[in-house]
């Protein structure tokens, strides 16, 4: 079951509580009966385990894309070395 954070508009008061899904919001203060209102948090995401990144699909051969070929000097600029 998840946890929940509220805080009252009127005092301030803070907590949190663990409510099922499916239980409606908590609307009444436990210290004042003042209005409380839910607060959000931002949520960290951990991607553990195989199957979250690019290579864990790919086989230990290597890769399937052959690199790019360095582009070729001009003649010009060979001749003008020399």
């Amino acid at each position: 079951m998840p946890t929940y954070a509220y805080a009252c508009k009127d005092c301030s008061h803070a907590f949190e509580i663990v409510q099922s899904f499916t239980d409606s919001s908590l609307t009444s203060c436990p210290e004042c009966e003042g209005t409380l209102r839910k607060k959000f948090n931002s949520v960290g995401v951990v991607f553990k385990g195989s199957g979250f990144y690019r290579t864990d699909s790919r086989d230990s051969k290597g890769s399937t894309v052959a690199p790019a070929a360095a582009p070729a000097a001009p003649a010009s600029a060979s001749a003008a070395a020399s």
